[in-house]
């Protein structure tokens, strides 16, 4: 049975991502155990970090105690990666956990997956301890980092996509970004759980009710209020809800059918999309998010709700989807509203979704896959 060692972007800890969907995919293929590596700092602290650590952290349901077949290793790392000094440094502080890597993949044949790129990943690249090696590209990392960070933090990922075996991308413009350097970039974009899902729910105007178009997530720099306001605007009649973790100030004008709720667990924000007439994701276009393809947008549609949306990432790519509708000017973001709260799907369609957009189908697609069932290499 194939093993794995997971460099994860996220720590285990955290609220379940892509990274949790896929080493519980690995395992309901068949994969034997997992190494789960939480992520270190990877670039120089800043002022931000003291403020950050402050706050209280609630972005949705924490991970339970990792399963029996997963070991979790959090490496110990000062945070000076972009510095030259990183090298001798960190890898003092690596022996141990390099060394209990090495005993695991012994065990067995074993596949590395990179989540992020650091110093780490190109260490256990360097080695000859596993049969295959794969980046899971879900982000362009040097984006969020300014200054020597961010120039080193773009030449360690591509040196860790120049030298892996096999490359995915969440997102289109991942995949064209490195397809200016590899050819055999495989697309694998996000999915949803039908697992975790509620069943869809009819409209609340077939309830008599006043319709919602909501929006679960944490708003952050990325947020959109302009889009928010717009919309609010265009339906007065609607309730717009907007639920999650608030990073940034919110605008003193907003409309007064703007209803602003704190984040709650996983299961519970799932219940409050079933509330939802119609889902909302509104983007600024930059490029934090032109190479995102938000999870959200599956829940929506797996819950039955059409979805509004600006032209950021790979939202710009579903134009022409079935009930999906784009705005980035106020009468663009009116039309879509309007055509939005009309929309009304085919009853089966969120369970045909659901089926054609999980997890399970989604990386059963990836280079992982097809190297599990080469027995990577072995």
């Amino acid at each position: 049975m194939t093993q794995l060692v997971y460099l994860s972007p996220v720590p285990w800890f955290s609220f379940s991502q892509r990274p949790h969907k896929f080493v519980e995919w690995f395992r309901a293929m068949g994969g034997d155990k997992v190494v789960w590596v939480d992520p270190y700092p990877t670039r120089l602290p800043k002022l931000s970090d003291v403020r950050r650590l402050r706050q209280k952290s609630d972005h949705g349901t924490q991970q339970g105690l990792p399963p029996a077949w997963l070991q979790l290793i959090r490496p110990k790392a000062l945070p000076v990666e972009p510095l030259p000094v990183a090298g001798w440094a960190n890898r003092l502080l690596w022996q141990q956990n390099l060394a209990a890597i090495e005993s695991f993949a012994r065990k067995g044949p074993t596949l590395l997956v990179i989540g992020k790129p650091s110093l780490l990943a190109l260490s256990l690249l360097s080695t000859r301890w596993f049969k295959g090696s794969v980046y899971d590209s879900m982000d362009h990392f040097a984006a969020f980092y300014s200054g020597i960070s961010r120039y080193v933090m773009s030449q360690r990922e591509r040196a860790v996509g120049a030298r892996v075996e096999s490359l995915m991308a969440s997102s289109t413009c991942l995949r064209d970004h490195w397809r200016t350097i590899r050819s055999d970039v495989a697309l694998v974009r996000n999915a949803c759980d039908p697992a975790v899902l509620p069943p869809p729910r009819e409209p609340s105007r077939s309830r008599g009710q006043r319709p919602v178009v909501g929006y679960v997530g944490t708003i952050g720099g990325w947020f959109d209020w302009d889009a928010v306001k717009n919309l609010a605007r265009a339906c007065p009649d609607a309730l717009v809800r907007l639920i999650g973790p608030v990073a940034v100030a919110v605008p003193n004008d907003l409309p007064a059918n703007v209803e602003m709720l704190p984040p709650c667990a996983h299961d519970a924000a799932m219940r409050a999309v079933a509330e939802f007439d119609v889902g909302l994701i509104p983007f600024k276009r930059n490029q934090l998010t032109e190479s995102v393809d938000p999870i959200k947008y599956y829940e929506y549609r797996a819950m039955g709700l059409p979805v509004i949306s600006t032209r950021f990432g790979e939202m710009q790519y579903r134009a022409g989807d079935s009930g999906v509708f784009l705005g980035d000017t106020a009468d663009e973001q009116r039309a879509a509203a309007q055509l939005a709260l009309a929309f009304q799907d085919d009853p089966v369609a969120p369970l045909r979704f659901r089926d054609n957009q999980g997890w399970t189908h989604r990386f059963g697609d990836s280079p992982v896959a097809a190297m599990m069932r080469a027995g990577a290499g072995s």
